[in-house]
């Protein structure tokens, strides 16, 4: 063992706190200490600590109650408990109940050293174990559906990281990246994983019910409220939920939403009583919700709640090695879908597949795999005529006034330019008088113009740099 392992030491008592952690870093621990059993569950969340040693006998919540509750949060790490000579009895109940091993006070200091270090290398023993079969079956899964490559490897390692704890965590990507496949991945390395994920798309229930979705209503709520229905958030106790495009969702319904988390209740439409909840919250994006907190769509205190690890899908075209191999994936499943054997892909789109931007990302590349195998005969390989792909249009929601208005795309001098260069030009062109356009609209602000030209904030971003584009 290193000994810089962190442990965390929680007793009521400064004088053995102050003994015990003197103890513990003479022999090269990193030590926290902290007086009472909530401030230690709040601690142990927020960074996890690699073991406890905790009083049992607390003001608040004891330690056996301030032990359940790590344990739900990372249960493999050991928690070592301090009793008094005479109540001997509570610390065995405590061990029967999930805790590693118990220490009597007065302690012997090198009674509590061996019982530490004998945790510590059981736990690593544990991790190993625990890091090799969810690489081996996470990393095998993942890599099936998503790729090789170094940028998704990043993912996976990230995955495996967090899976087996229960923080929240935020995923980043384009639509059609694969955040829900992430969010199921996590779930299903977690120790909830017996329990169904329940997922939610924030951008497609309208906001009349989402409310009721979320939290369920009781009989007579409202009308048609004939009888009591659970919400998402109650289906979802002791597993994970799942909340994609959270930007979307109203400032009320944020705060609503944050308390749920922060006191482990809610309450249905309509009901009188608080339902307690065990739920471990994972919720996407294509926008980062720092900027929607600048933007002022966002509340600050639900995106630090939320914040506790965040994730970020590169985006297809950023990890090309990996678009042949799922597209030879996605033809075999097709092929079975649709009874068919189209063979495979040409050289040639192989290389139309590979040069394409894939604004939709692997969303698009299945639709558009998937309407080539049906237009193709048995037998035959894909050609580049056979799939659906050009140069990506740039679709804008205007207002009514603005719809009938043409964008000049008019570039001087062709001279020495071949074709493609002056389509480029041209799309240049058209992209950064569009980008301009909705920037005035939007008084500049970049978060509001990524939204109505559906991209994400870092391409507005980028875009705004790479064209020089002042507001």
């Amino acid at each position: 063992m290193s000994n810089n392992e962190k442990i965390l030491v929680v007793d009521d008592l400064e004088d053995m706190r102050v003994l015990l952690s003197g103890v513990l870093k003479k022999d090269g621990y990193n030590v926290t200490v902290t007086d009472g059993g909530l401030s230690a569950v709040e601690l142990f969340r927020k960074e996890l600590a690699d073991a406890v040693i905790m009083d049992i006998k607390m003001p608040g919540i004891d330690g056996i109650e301030a032990m359940k509750r790590m344990k739900k949060i990372a249960p493999t790490v050991p928690i070592i408990l301090m009793t008094a000579h005479g109540n001997v009895s509570a610390a065995v109940h405590a061990v029967k109940s999930g805790a590693y091993d118990y220490v009597t006070k007065p302690f012997d200091n090198e009674k509590v050293l061996i019982t530490l270090k004998n945790a510590l290398s059981e736990l690593k023993l544990k991790r190993e174990v625990d890091a090799l079969r969810s690489d081996v079956k996470g990393k095998s899964l993942l890599s099936g559906l998503m790729g090789s490559s170094d940028e998704i490897k990043e993912v996976y390692d990230q995955v495996n990281r967090v899976a087996p704890t229960d923080f929240t965590v935020i995923i980043y990507g384009e639509t059609g990246s694969g955040k829900e496949l992430i969010a199921r991945a996590i779930h299903n390395q977690s120790s909830r994983t017996e329990n169904k994920i329940v997922t939610i798309d924030c951008g497609v229930i309208p906001e009349n019910l989402l409310e009721s979705e979320l939290f369920g209503y009781e009989k007579g709520a409202f009308t048609g409220a004939e009888k009591r229905k659970e919400g998402y958030v109650e289906l979802a106790s002791g597993s994970t939920l799942f909340l994609d495009e959270i930007g979307n969702l109203s400032l009320q319904m944020q705060g609503k939403l944050l308390r749920a988390i922060e006191e482990k209740k809610i309450k249905r439409l309509g009901g009188k009583d608080d339902i307690e909840i065990n739920v471990r919250i994972i919720v996407a994006g294509n926008e980062k919700l720092g900027e929607l907190v600048k933007a002022g769509s966002f509340r600050e205190d639900l995106f630090h709640r939320l914040n506790e690890f965040t994730i970020e899908i590169p985006a297809l075209r950023n990890r090309r090695r990996d678009i042949i191999y799922i597209s030879r994936r996605f033809l075999n499943e097709i092929n079975v879908e649709l009874n068919k054997n189209v063979t495979g892909f040409s050289t040639t789109a192989i290389e139309g597949l590979f040069n394409y931007e894939w604004p939709g990302n692997v969303r698009e590349l299945k639709n558009v795999i998937r309407k080539a195998v049906l237009l193709c005969s048995d037998n035959t390989a894909i050609e580049a005529n056979d799939l659906a792909i050009s140069e990506p249009k740039l679709k804008i929601d205007l207002p009514d006034t603005q719809k009938e208005q043409s964008i000049d795309t008019k570039i001087d001098n062709y001279d020495d330019l071949s074709l493609k260069d002056i389509v480029k030009k041209n799309i240049s062109k058209i992209e950064k008088d569009v980008i301009t356009d909705i920037l005035k609209r939007t008084g500049g602000n970049k978060s509001k113009a990524a939204r109505m030209l559906k991209i994400d904030y870092k391409t507005m971003h980028y875009k705004v740099k790479e064209y020089g584009i002042k507001v």
